[in-house]
């Protein structure tokens, strides 16, 4: 049974009383196994007892680093041949939970839990090459200092990097409330502080197209692509809302089109991105012109507005639509290549320039928050912004 000494004791340390003698015992945690080693014989004195507080400390620590050999400091310890042939303790494989963990965002994904996009970040994560080296660990023979370590060793930037440590937090917060572990290493780590000493900082910047250059890409586009670019420039649809959009949601006489499907990784799904997504977008009469212009192409289908001209059926991907139709087009038109996505900020900054209140566009782009638009797109705004161009659309139910 344990014993108080008269002289205060060291947080983990204890003074154990048996039959013919008394011995210091440390309390520490390992590979998710509670630890109480008795010490080697000796008097019982404070000096005795504050060495005994160091010594844990120095466990500790070693155990968090990842460097603690059990053996080297409890060799006649009942528990070491636990922890060196592994009998007696459940080894949970790093790799199950991986693969478990993916299984549940899936799920969240069918019931609308979680987007299509974000899903597709998180499962890619996992079977990467940067959740290689854990796959075969015991999840209770991890160390902060090893997650340290490998975010530290990322080399991307701070919003790719959560894609890899916000599976992994959730494996290991789960490990933990399931008493797999008894400390989830991420409690360890200040991940705000080392992610802005460690992230790359992204090369991504705003850079829209001027109106030649626009003039430049439709005119270069072959007649079954002119459409779409024209549409795209004018109406500023994420990609995913583009290669979801039907004939069913164009309002001609309106001038207006819906948005409330997007198509992620080649699955559709009747939510956007935002609450804010689903939204009704004001129709210029260049964007009017580009849907007559594609009504002989799919109207008759009565399903997807733009189609791959290559394979005569609807976009599937972004990427697809990159390579087979974006990265040829730039050289034709003469045009320093830049991603599609700057035809949304070309829209964006257009609106903005000429004179569009910032809360109308944030409206037209599907924005939840208006300061995503001043953030953005800054230095396009306006001084006398708050003078209202246009009426808000009504929302949609």
């Amino acid at each position: 049974m344990d014993r108080k000494p008269e002289f205060q004791m060291p947080r983990g340390v204890s003074v154990r009383a048996f039959k013919t003698e008394e011995r210091i015992q440390v309390a520490f945690s390992y590979r998710g196994v509670e630890c109480r080693e008795l010490l080697p014989p000796q008097k019982i004195t404070k000096t005795a007892v504050q060495l005994a507080g160091g010594l844990r400390m120095e466990i500790q620590r070693k155990v968090e680093n990842g460097d603690f050999v059990f053996r080297d400091y409890f060799p006649n310890s009942s528990k070491l041949a636990k922890f060196e042939s592994g009998s007696g303790k459940k080894v949970v494989n790093l790799g199950k939970l991986m693969d478990a963990q993916a299984a549940i965002y899936e799920r969240q994904e069918a019931n609308k839990k979680m987007s299509a996009s974000t899903v597709a970040a998180y499962v890619k994560a996992l079977k990467s090459e940067k959740m290689k080296q854990w796959r075969d660990r015991d999840v209770s023979d991890v160390a902060p200092s090893e997650i340290r370590a490998w975010i530290a060793a990322f080399n991307v930037t701070a919003k790719t990097a959560k894609n890899f440590i916000t599976p992994m937090r959730s494996i290991m917060r789960d490990a933990l409330n399931d008493d797999r572990i008894t400390l989830d290493p991420f409690s360890r780590i200040a991940l705000p502080q080392l992610l802005k000493q460690t992230a790359r900082d992204s090369e991504y910047k705003i850079d829209p197209f001027s109106r030649e250059e626009r003039v430049k890409l439709i005119e270069a586009c072959r007649p079954d692509e002119r459409p779409l670019v024209a549409f795209w420039f004018e109406t500023g649809l994420r990609p995913s809302e583009l290669h979801a959009l039907r004939w069913s949601r164009i309002d001609l006489p309106g001038k207006r089109l819906l948005v409330d499907i997007v198509q992620v990784e080649k699955k559709e799904q009747e939510f956007t991105k935002t609450a804010a997504g689903t939204r009704w977008v004001d129709l210029s009469p260049e964007a009017i012109a580009a849907l007559e212009a594609q009504k002989p192409i799919t109207l008759l289908a009565n399903d997807h507005v733009w189609h791959n001209p290559r394979k005569g059926q609807f976009w599937e991907t972004a990427d697809q639509m990159r390579k087979t139709l974006w990265v040829p087009l730039c050289p034709r038109a003469g045009i320093e290549y830049r991603n599609p996505y700057q035809v949304r900020h070309t829209y964006a900054s257009s609106l903005l320039t000429a004179g569009e209140n910032p809360w109308y566009v944030g409206e037209q782009l599907g924005h939840a928050d208006v300061s995503l638009v001043f953030s953005t797109y800054g230095k396009f705004i306006h001084e006398d912004y708050q003078k209202p161009t246009r009426q808000p659309n009504l929302k949609v139910v």
